[in-house]
């Protein structure tokens, strides 16, 4: 299969009325072709008239391992080329970084997560496109969760840079998906194009999102280690508004999770008991754990890992949210007096939990918290927008 920037490459007609036309490229480290060449380079070197880029969080090639650590502008080494952070002293594209070019491509790999902040980039690049009168053109990429939906969308009040708008967790879309949404939502008048893959299948095993055996995985930031993470983080993130470790730290962030003196039988015990059918799709393994920085550096943790990597693992049936939010639901049960809510500056945030910011809202810590709610409770509250988002995104999709 080819990927946008593939097609980009190897078809001169896609190329032409790029032509003589001021070019910027807001890429990050798995911004690369079939070939492995990173996306900078192959374009420069295929004589396209580059004169800026722009680096999201973590930056252009990839130079901030942990989260929320900013990036500063720089001139790239090898084309000379002025680089705008996106994660740094701005997040939104100023009127001095619009003026060095005509056409922004935007060349990101996703990870079909609301949380996941390239969605808000794009959001704020479009947007900013709108107001100087840019062309953006998305070289689009799988989203390797599939098309699952899962989870409430983001409530209104609610926005901030890992809520770029009302979508659920798991939105089911690539990045040039939603950005006819982004467009279509925000009423925006921008000239946009999506130069679309060739051959991508979102429902095909084993893959289900991701072209497994047929492309090479590149972590889009470090903490993305390859496709089981992926398909875990719509739930996993959540973690990283708790006390829990998330498994920052260690060589399978975001795919575990624990704490000193966890106790993960126990655990696994409760879950089973409140909602054996969240469980699916998926194998949870008790195991230890120290994480080198982050939550609970130079611990020993018990933990839990979700693997998703053999022929348990059921695309249909894995649902990652509702499985983190039953895990969460039996930690308060089992130790309803110990703290599980980390309060400090979040994205940016502050007066607002960071779990609620990245739910989108305070009722899955309120249903967390509440001895009374049951999974029934907050299936019945997730499902409504489940299936209103479904209808919703047909119109915006691609690829069937």
């Amino acid at each position: 299969m080819n990927f946008g920037l593939d097609r980009l490459l190897m078809d001169p007609s896609l190329r032409r009325p790029l032509e003589g036309r001021r070019i910027a490229l807001l890429a990050h480290p798995a911004s690369v072709s079939a070939d492995l060449r990173h996306a900078l380079d192959a374009l420069w070197d295929c004589g396209l008239r580059l004169t800026a880029a722009f680096g999201p969080q973590h930056g252009l090639r990839g130079d901030k391992q942990d989260n929320m650590v900013e990036s500063q502008d720089f001139t790239d080494p090898v084309c000379g080329i002025p680089v705008f952070s996106l994660y740094g002293a701005l997040r939104r594209p100023s009127a001095a970084m619009m003026e060095p070019f005509d056409v922004l491509l935007v060349d990101l790999q996703d990870l079909g997560c609301r949380v996941y902040t390239y969605l808000t980039t794009l959001r704020y690049v479009l947007e900013a496109a709108a107001a100087h009168g840019r062309k953006v053109i998305v070289l689009d990429r799988p989203n390797p969760a599939g098309r699952p939906v899962e989870g409430p969308r983001l409530r209104p009040g609610w926005q901030s840079f890992v809520g770029s708008g009302p979508l659920p967790m798991r939105h089911g879309l690539t990045l040039g998906e939603a950005g006819r949404w982004f467009i279509d939502r925000l009423r925006l008048d921008v000239d946009y194009e999506v130069i679309t893959m060739e051959g991508w299948r979102p429902d095909a095993p084993p893959g289900c999102g991701w072209p497994l055996g047929e492309r090479s995985w590149v972590n889009p930031s470090p903490n993305v280690p390859g496709l089981s993470m992926a398909r875990c983080y719509p739930g996993t993130v959540m973690l990283e508004g708790t006390t829990l470790s998330e498994g920052r730290g260690t060589t399978r962030p975001l795919e575990l999770f624990g704490a000193p003196g966890f106790d993960a039988r126990a655990l696994l015990a409760r879950m089973q008991a409140l909602a054996p059918d969240w469980l699916a799709g998926c194998r949870l393994r008790p195991c230890w754990f120290e994480p080198t920085f982050h939550k609970h550096a130079g611990k020993l943790c018990g933990g839990i890992q979700i693997h998703v990597d053999d022929p348990a693992y059921d695309h249909a049936h894995f649902r990652p949210w509702r499985l983190i939010a039953l895990a969460l639901k039996a930690v308060r049960a089992l130790h309803p007096d110990e703290p599980l809510w980390r309060d400090f500056v979040y994205e940016y945030e502050t007066g607002r939990l960071a779990i609620d910011l990245i739910n989108g809202g305070p009722e899955l810590r309120a249903w967390i918290d509440d001895p009374t709610a049951t999974p029934g409770d907050l299936d019945a509250f997730a499902a409504r927008d489940e299936a209103e988002w479904r209808q919703e995104r047909e119109a915006y999709l691609l690829y069937r």
